[in-house]
């Protein structure tokens, strides 16, 4: 496969390596081989880039497919976090049964894949004792149709969640540590890849340290995920009520708290992040702790901004994640790549800085994040256009009146949020999308499940 005339290709690469300017792209058995001005091989498929950009694919580090069927519900439109979860994904679990969770998976996927993601971590929480379907099972047959590499972050309660400690209904049934490390050891035996270029990973995720597990079983989980080789990963310091909680409770900050119950270190990263110090900075960069930076959902709740110029910066590794639908409706990468771009120049400037916040990221920053950045996270190899390196790529085209009066076209999708077509989407070499359409997907159909899933879920909520 040769792919030919992109007026600009970025690399995925932070630094002076962002940009491999206007070069052909030659893939063999999945992976890239060649850059330069190429000229095709006999028999060699050419994909035509002309008015194009190329990017790596997109790496999005924490999502919650489970949402995709909750986006902008009333109750929960105009509310921060801990309303939110009450009001959203906490009263609307109860009618996810299977078919409406593997709708929701479904659109969520291709969502992002029309983006040009190609990677998608998900943190999947919809798990408690005497569930009558496999959830983590359904996302990976979901993900294997459609052939995006797919990250299982399998969360996980042991308490009752705040304000149903009381006649908790059986939908919010914590379960035990034994119980979910159990589960997390039969996923991991069934679908777990350590291979560097792996489709199916499986992750620990407990839904969050403050409210959800005990302390002793933060230890528990961390030393079983380490006995089974796979990585570790929750929500951190996302509001406000993460610092109260953690000073009230254990009278430290709450990356301090983590690194005492063993969750930090290299194999682990942190959703969100909005609250913490340049200490907490350092500590998370001494041993390559990592972020999924999901600037989208903390501005539509108004949790904050993570500093993740500040994180990129101590050495910390910076990715980009859409999360759950249900708190960012636009649900893909060039969303949040736009967004990330943004807001910390907004937060830079409205520190009085002299100069204004300008400088605080720029497009390859981001475009850095939510590529490398994000295989450096999962410890994929992926997120990288150069040889040698997995062949999952997403090309532009421009041919979007948001792009026309672009000058550099090589930023257009992180500067204007969105592109033309997605010419294709590749993985492993692999066509997902070609010419903005995913092959075999019945979007009338599609359009037509997710609407009655909406009702239903509608009608049981009121």
């Amino acid at each position: 496969m040769l792919i030919r005339g992109a007026e600009a290709v970025m690399t995925g690469r932070a630094g002076p390596g962002a940009r491999a300017g206007a070069v052909d792209i030659r893939i063999r058995d999945g992976v890239v081989t060649e850059l330069g001005r190429l000229a095709p091989a006999p028999g060699e498929e050419l994909i035509d880039a002309s008015g194009c950009v190329v990017y790596p694919a997109w790496v999005n580090t924490h999502h919650h497919l489970a949402q995709t069927l909750m986006k902008a519900t009333p109750a929960g439109l105009n509310t921060a976090l801990r309303e939110w979860l009450r009001e959203v994904p906490s009263r609307y679990r109860r009618f996810m049964d299977e078919r409406a969770f593997r709708i929701a998976a479904r659109l969520g996927m291709i969502e992002l894949m029309l983006s040009g993601c190609a990677t998608i971590a998900d943190h999947n929480y919809i798990y408690y004792p005497g569930m009558s379907f496999d959830s983590g099972a359904i996302l990976f047959e979901e993900a294997e149709r459609l052939g995006v590499r797919f990250v299982l972050c399998r969360g996980g309660m042991t308490r009752a969640q705040p304000g149903y400690e009381r006649d908790t209904p059986a939908y919010l049934w914590p379960e035990t540590t034994d119980a979910i490390v159990a589960d997390v050891e039969r996923l991991a035996g069934r679908f777990h890849d350590p291979s560097p270029r792996a489709h199916r990973r499986v992750v620990m995720a407990p839904t969050t340290p403050a409210h959800r597990v005990q302390p002793q079983d933060l230890v528990e989980m961390a030393r079983a995920a380490r006995r089974l080789g796979i990585r570790l990963h929750t929500h951190l310091s996302e509001n406000m009520d993460y610092l109260t909680y953690f000073r009230e409770h254990h009278g430290q900050s709450p990356v301090a708290f983590c690194a005492e119950h063993e969750w930090l270190g290299p194999d682990v990263w942190f959703a969100h992040l909005c609250h913490v110090t340049d200490e907490e900075i350092r500590m998370m960069a001494a041993v390559g702790t990592g972020i999924a930076h999901c600037p989208g959902s903390n501005c539509r709740l108004g949790s904050g901004i993570a500093p993740a110029p500040r994180m990129h910066a101590a050495g910390m590794p910076v990715s980009l994640a859409v999360d759950g639908a249900a708190s960012n409706e636009p649900g893909d990468m060039l969303s949040e790549a736009h967004a990330a771009w943004y807001v910390h120049r907004a937060a830079k400037g409205a520190t009085g800085a002299a100069d204004g916040g300008a400088d605080a990221v720029t497009a390859e920053d981001v475009i850095h994040w939510g590529t490398a950045g994000g295989g450096r996270v999962l410890d994929l190899d992926v997120g990288v256009i150069a040889p040698g390196a997995a062949a999952d790529i997403a090309i532009y085209s421009l041919d979007d009146p948001r792009c026309y009066g672009v000058h550099d076209v090589a930023v257009a999708p992180v500067a204007v949020g969105a592109a033309g077509r997605l010419v294709r989407l590749l993985c492993g070499g692999r066509t997902l999308v070609e010419d903005g359409a995913i092959p075999g997907i019945d979007y009338a159909e599609l359009r037509a499940q997710a609407r009655d899933a909406v009702r239903q879920l509608g009608q049981a909520h009121g």
